[in-house]
Order: structure tokens, then sequence, then C-alpha cells
């Protein structure tokens, strides 16, 4: 990471404050924490609306969370380029999904075919990670399911092969480790694939989801030194159960400071 790089939010973290009477003062106070970037998680309900919020905090939205394989391509491609967002994030897809080689295969071609398209327009498709792309286990040859811990590669794994290295990653930290990847061996061979990081420095209080792989907990300067190419690190931070306003101020000092060092 190089000295005065930009830092977003990703704004599912203040879901429950964005609504008709609050978006405005909500990115205003997000700006104020010092993120530059914010990252959308909904850009088809009212692109104008959001848009005009996002340059009256003077926050930049390059990314965005918006499924080309749920929603229209077409629709979502249209709201990205009047909001100025260069890539365009799948955050999710139904675990089910993708549970044997086949439906990844039909994953990676959804996901290829919507990147050669989108770059006719100047946007770059993406890929967010949970952490069932790690733990569930596809067979090497299409059309055979796998359970975890059977013979095979992470479904993840299988999807990363098969993408166009057109496609960009988006890899959240914190759900691969509960996948059970080790994301100091994982980022380092991705390379220049990964492009946007998904970070958390504290976690919500009783937050006791166990971390099958490797725990990135108080190590986040680490990781963000094995990812050189990354254009932005995103900062997400759920709260289901507390104000979630504390976690996001101490989540932004943390890594202002670091990506700023």
């Amino acid at each position: 990471m190089t000295a005065g790089k930009p830092l977003g939010i990703q704004l599912y973290s203040v879901r429950d404050d964005i609504g008709p009477a609050d978006l405005d003062g909500t990115l205003a106070r997000l700006a104020a924490l010092g993120f530059t970037h914010a990252e959308p998680y909904d850009i088809l309900t009212d692109t104008d609306r959001l848009g005009a919020a996002l340059r009256n905090a003077g926050l930049r939205a390059t990314t965005a969370h918006a499924s080309v394989v749920r929603h229209d391509e077409t629709a979502v491609l249209d709201a990205a380029e009047a909001l100025g967002i260069g890539t365009v994030i799948t955050p999710y897809v139904d675990p089910a999904t993708i549970a044997d080689r086949a439906g990844v295969e039909r994953l990676a071609a959804t996901l290829n075919g919507a990147a050669e398209r989108a770059a006719g327009r100047g946007i770059r498709i993406g890929y967010h990670n949970h952490d069932f792309e790690f733990a569930q286990q596809v067979d090497r040859t299409a059309g055979v399911a796998g359970v975890a811990g059977a013979a095979g590669v992470s479904a993840y794994e299988s999807l990363v092969s098969l993408l166009d290295p057109a496609v960009v990653l988006e890899v959240d930290v914190y759900w691969a480790g509960v996948g059970g990847a080790d994301v100091f061996e994982l980022l380092p061979r991705l390379g220049d694939r990964v492009r946007f990081l998904h970070v958390v420095h504290e976690r919500e209080p009783g937050n006791d989801r166990p971390v099958l792989g490797v725990d990135t907990a108080g190590r986040m300067a680490e990781v963000l030194a094995l990812a050189p190419a990354v254009e932005l690190p995103v900062v997400e931070v759920v709260a289901h159960h507390s104000d979630v306003w504390p976690l996001v101020e101490r989540n932004a000092a943390y890594f202002l400071e670091r990506v700023n060092a």
C-alpha cells in the first residue's frame, strides 16, 4: 500500500441509518470520520438520489455491490455508469448454486460474459467472497457434487481458476478466515488479481463465530502489506445488537493510520 491510500466503507455497515431522511447525514458523517470512498450495496432503488448524496458528502463510489447474477445486467451497468462506478462486484450467490463443479462453471461463465460486455462500457466486473466458497469442496471434474472434507478443491479456488483475469477479486479477509483459508498464503498467491479488500480490525462484541483458518484479528497491517495491487481497502463493520458508530469510528481511525503511514 502506498502513502495516502484512500479508504472506503461498505454502506451495509450503516444500513440502519440510511433511509429516506438519513442518507445525506449518514454519508456526511462517514466523510467526517475520514473515509474517502463509499461502496454502495444498492445502486438500483434511487440512483439519482444516491449520486447526489455522495457528491454532497464529498465521497467517491468507485466500487459497488450489485449482482449481475440476480439483477438485470443492463440496469446494473446503467446505474454504475450514472454514478461513475468503475467496478461492479457480485457480492453473494446462493451457496447451493456452487456446491459442485458444474455450478462453479456456470457462475464463472456468467461473470466472464458480464465482464466482456461491461468492458465495452469501461466498467469492470468483480466477485466478493463469504465463508462458504472456501468451506465447500468441489470435485475437479464437472458434474460431481462435493462435500466439505472430500477430495477436491474449494469452490473459491475452482472459481478463480475459471474466471477470466478481467474479473477482479474483492477478498473479504474475515469471511475467508471463517471459511478456513489462510489469508497470508492466499493473498500473495492471488497476486494482482486482488484489487479490493474487505477489512475489519475490531468486530462487534460477542461475535464468536469461529475462524477455521487463520484469524486476521490484530494483523491487519500485515494483511494490507500483502496486497500491493489493491486499489482500495473497504471497511465493513456489521453490528446487529449494538450501536455500530463507535465501531465504525474506531475502525476508521485504525485503518487511516495504517494506510497513510
